[in-house]
Order: C-alpha cells, then structure tokens, then sequence
C-alpha cells in the first residue's frame, strides 16, 4: 500500500464515523436518571444541639445547592418570633438572621417543613430541625397529636398549635405561646424541646401572626393539663439478603416521647362583630336592612318623615340579619327618600354589644338617563303576581307542594285552587290541607297523604291570589306523578349504648346534610332515600337544641362530640339497611371514611 492509498482510507474512515456521529445524535448523552434524592446537611455553624449560643445568625451547609420555598408559610421558630428571622439560600447554604434578641437560658428549634429544596428537581428536606441553646441545657422532651375541625372531623394543616406553663385559660388571650408547632398536611403537629413541667395546650388559626387568641380567630383546646415525658423502647431493624431472605437482625434502643397522641377539636366561636352592613330598596314599596351576623334583638325603627304604624309587615330570615319591610300603604312608598333612625346593637372594642342609633337616609334606586335620548312616555304596564312552585313531573313521596309568591298576599281564594286525583283514566278532586308557612303570607304548603305511584293534578284559576300591592296571579296547572315505593331505600341504625341526647344524621358522597333525626332508643329510621352512596354522622346534642353548637373559651365549653359511622352504605332500589353501630368502639381519628375526607381536603384553599 503507497502512502497516497493510506491517506484515502483514513479520510474515508473519518467521513464514516462523523456521519455516525450525526446519525446517532439522538441516541446520546440523556443526562442520566432524574435526581429524586433532597439535599443533604454536610456542616452548620453553630453545629446541631448547641450551648450557650449567642449570636444572631446560623448557617446550615448542604451537599448541593438549595433554595428556600416559602419560609414565612413552611419555618416555625420556637418560641414564637413577632417578628420573623430573614431565611435565605445562598449557594449550598442557608442563613437564618434573627431580628430579635434571643431570650437567656433557652432553647431554640427551626423546623424548615418542606422549605429546604434542592435547585434542580424542588426534592425537600422533610420537618428537617435545627435546635442550639442559650443557656447550659438543651431541652429535649416533646408532645404531638392532631387537629381536626370539630363539626365535620377533618384534618386541619397549618394550624398553629402552643403551649403555655401559665394555669389561668387568660394567658391565651394575653401573651403569646411559649413554644409553638403547626399543622401537617394530615393535621398532626409535633412541639419540641420543652422543658419538664406541666402545660396548657392549645391551637390557633392565628390570621395576625402575633401567636395568642384575639375574637374571631378559630381555635381549640385540650380539657386538662398535659405533662411531657417519655421512654425507651427497644426497636428490631430487618436486614436483608435480598428480597426474601433475611440477613440479620438489629436491635437498637430509641426514645419514645409521650403523649403522641393528643386530639384537639378545632372550632370557631358564635362570637361575631354585630354591625349594620347596608340598606337598599330596590322597589318603591320594599326596602332591606343587612347586618354582619345573627341578631338576637331586631333594631327599633323610629320614622322621620313618614308615618308607617300598622302599614308594613316584617320578613326576617332564621338568624335575623337580613330584614325586610314591605310597606302596605302607598302613600308611604310613594315618599322618595325614607328618612328613619335605627336603634340596633352594634360590637364595641371590647366586644360586648352596646345599643347606637343611625340617621338612614333610604332612597328609591333609579336606573340612569341618558339627557339626550328621547324621553316618551309608556304608561306602565302591571305585571301579573309570580308564583314559584316545587311540583315535578316525578314527585317525592314525603314532600308537600310548596308555592312561593314574589310578594305578601292580602286575598287568597281556595275555590280557585283544585288538587285532583287520577282514577282510571278521568281526575278527581280530593280534599287537601292549606298551610300558610310564613308571618308575611309568601309561602304556603299543600299538604296531602300522596298514594306512591298514583298520578295527581293541580289546577290554579287566575286572579286566586292578589298581592298587597293588587296584583293577581295567572292561572296555573301541573300534572305529576308519585314515585314508587320500590324506588326507594330506607337506613335504620341501632346504638350499642343508647344516649338520649344523641342526633344522626345522614349525609350524601359529599359529605352534605340530607337528613337529621334524634336517636332512637329501637333504632332511628331514615325511609326514602333514592339509591346510592351514603354514610352517617352523629352529634351529641348536648343543650338539646335540635343543633350542633360551637364552643366557648371563656366558659371553656367544647363543641358537641361529633362521631361518623366508619363504613359507606351503598344503597339499592326496595332494600332496607340495618345496623348496629358501636360509636366508641372505633377510635376517633379512624371514624370518618377515607373518601369523604379526600373530597372534604379538595374543598380546602
């Protein structure tokens, strides 16, 4: 071979192996597995469990670059921090700067929650700790436990939850919380590096940050004093060959703080700010008051320019904050600007209800005018009365028909209302029971023993109903059918220990109240329930009120025991459910159905 030949098939052989190269682009480097693994702690100054510490800044060292995600809403310093530390990464560290003096004698804990990420793939550090003292001791003893929302026993993260060695129920709505934790994801908390000693303990949603109660927050707390302590437990590790056969086994010794497993039922108190929101008139003949909360006491109204004695009725809702005044005599509708004093109760600083009297000036409100358009003049045109019913083409057994008017009623004329039942193939009336549901005559019942499958009709004349303000209905008709009884399932649930104050409760796949009955010492019957998915709930009614109720701090009065029957009832079509439910058997926090509080966790913001 001469040396010009040699020259040719290295430049052929290169020409092939760029070409390969191309090729095969694709096919190369794909950087590897993704990372899964979080960073990890390498150093800190000062090292974890110092002593006599007293500096105001701390850095914690990683095997890789981190970031920190949202330190105001993940670090929890304790004690509590008014005014919270600067977090921030730098590289492959941390540094936490204090803005306040650290106390003497004490011991500190930073638990970063899911701050600490890594910078490439967001892997966290999870409920990583640093803890130092400032004194000669570093306290190690600690608590936990979960928080749940009391009515509905759902697991509430980023609650608040402190203690106190302070033994008057006062020091919470004084001073802040001595060490603190918050609530995870599934409601469980954890307070660490506490003294010896004896402790109140309590949880707050503390919208203010400041770490103590204030009217209006939610909250919850534990009915007796709760001392820390622990024990030593011997643990085995398994270590294995591989997958099946074991290597060997190792015993260690570790420590086991209790109590693990405080259950703090979280509520919110019946306790509102009471102020008056607005009026309006939104027609001649009506006006609304609004108020921030229940009322227990309706305002006085003392008129100014007009004279209504006897010339109004009065339409409240059940908790008497949204009022309204259809007024009868036209020639107090007809004032243009209704002037008026209120005297209501109304929240002080010290939340204590005081009466106030407000000048309101309420006026008709009229929709604008363009000044150039054309004005003509159309003589208004009287709308007929409009009558809302419930009827159905399939009607529900158990239900009455109800009629709803836009106004209150001053003429009612039952000749012109028949409810006839089908018979062979003709109608025939039958006899049925008015109900007036209301004080202002808006709402009425026809009230009848319906026969399942059979086929009724309704039949309103017009003019059967004038308002006040002397507008007539037109005529109605509807035709419906009962539905069978096969159609439907009904649930009967027995208490292994009767309570008399007990009350179930059915609820639907969305944990939604559809039904409530007190207990039955033989059992407690839910009839016409459609098939499907159901589950029960029970509340111990404990004021006898008919109600769950809330709880009190002052009184230290807890909300009423709520409890879930464990299991779904899956319903069917002509099928009856009976059991037996023991209410204590199963612990609490294992009651309420997994699925109910999935749905209940995608409502949460």
């Amino acid at each position: 071979m001469n040396f010009q030949t040699f020259k040719q098939i290295i430049l052929i052989l290169g020409i092939l192996f760029l070409v390969h190269s191309c090729a095969n682009r694709g096919a190369g480097p794909t950087g590897g597995p993704k990372d899964s693994i979080p960073p990890k702690v390498v150093k800190s100054f000062p090292p974890v469990g110092s002593l006599n510490f007293n500096k105001k800044q701390i850095q914690i060292f990683f095997d890789e670059m981190v970031s920190v995600d949202k330190p105001n809403e993940n670090v929890i310093v304790s004690p509590p921090q008014i005014k919270p530390p600067d977090i921030k990464a730098i590289s492959k560290s941390i540094v936490v700067n204090f803005n306040e003096d650290l106390l003497e004698n004490t011991t500190y804990s930073i638990n970063f929650g899911k701050a600490i990420v890594d910078l490439n793939e967001n892997n966290a550090i999870k409920n990583y700790s640093f803890s130092f003292s400032t004194g000669n001791e570093l306290d190690t003893l600690q608590i936990s436990g979960t928080v749940i929302n009391s009515e509905d026993m759902n697991p509430l993260p980023g609650i608040i939850v402190g203690i106190y060695r302070n033994k008057s129920d006062s020091v919470f709505s004084a001073k802040p919380f001595l060490r603190i934790g918050k609530t995870d994801d599934k409601g469980h908390f954890s307070i660490t590096n506490m003294k010896k000693g004896s402790f109140k303990v309590f949880a707050l949603d503390d919208t203010n940050r400041d770490y103590f109660f204030e009217p209006g927050e939610g909250l919850a707390m534990h009915d007796s004093l709760v001392t820390p302590t622990f024990r030593r437990e011997e643990m085995r590790d398994t270590i294995w060959k591989d997958s099946t056969h074991v290597d060997s086994i190792r015993k260690y010794i570790s420590t086991h703080f209790l109590p693990d497993n405080l259950t703090l039922r979280f509520f919110k108190e019946n306790k509102k700010r009471q102020y008056f929101v607005k009026a309006e008139r939104k027609e001649p003949f009506v006006f609304n008051l609004f108020f921030n909360t229940v009322a227990t006491k309706l305002p006085v109204i003392k008129p100014l320019n007009f004279n209504w004695e006897g010339k109004y009725l009065l339409q409240k809702n059940a908790t008497q904050d949204s009022l309204t005044y259809w007024i009868t005599d036209s020639l107090v509708w007809k004032v243009d600007t209704l002037q008026m004093a209120m005297t209501y109760l109304k929240t002080d600083s010290l939340f204590h209800l005081k009466p106030v009297t407000d000048t309101l000036n309420i006026s008709m409100r009229k929709a604008r005018v363009n000044p150039r358009a054309k004005i003509k003049i159309v003589k208004p045109k009287i709308e007929p009365l409009r009558i809302t019913n419930n009827v159905a083409s399939i009607f529900e057994v158990y239900t009455p028909i109800t009629l709803t008017f836009e106004a209150p009623l001053s003429v009612i004329d039952l000749s012109k209302i028949r409810l006839s039942q089908k018979k062979d193939t003709t109608f025939k009336q039958i006899p049925y029971k008015w109900r007036q549901v209301d004080s202002t005559k808006m709402t009425f019942n026809i009230d009848y023993k319906w026969i399942p499958e059979m086929s009724y009709q309704l039949n309103i004349d017009s003019a059967a109903f004038t308002s006040i303000y002397h507008r007539t209905s037109t005529k109605l008709k509807s035709d419906f059918k009962i539905r069978s009884l096969d159609e439907y399932s009904s649930v009967k649930m027995l208490l292994a220990t009767f309570n008399p104050k007990a009350v179930l409760q059915i609820l639907d796949s969305k944990d939604v109240l559809l039904a409530s009955k007190p207990a039955s010492e033989k059992g407690t019957l839910f009839q016409y329930l459609r098939p499907g998915d159901y589950y029960v709930r029970m509340f111990i009614d404990v004021n006898g009120n008919g109600k769950w109720d809330t709880g009190d701090l002052a009184t230290r009065r807890q909300p009423e025991e709520v409890f879930y029957y464990p299991k779904k009832l899956t319903l069917k079509a002509n099928w009856d459910f009976e059991e037996t439910w023991d209410y204590k058997k199963v612990p609490l926090l294992q009651q309420k159905p997994a699925e109910l509080i999935k749905i209940s966790a995608k409502k949460t913001p």
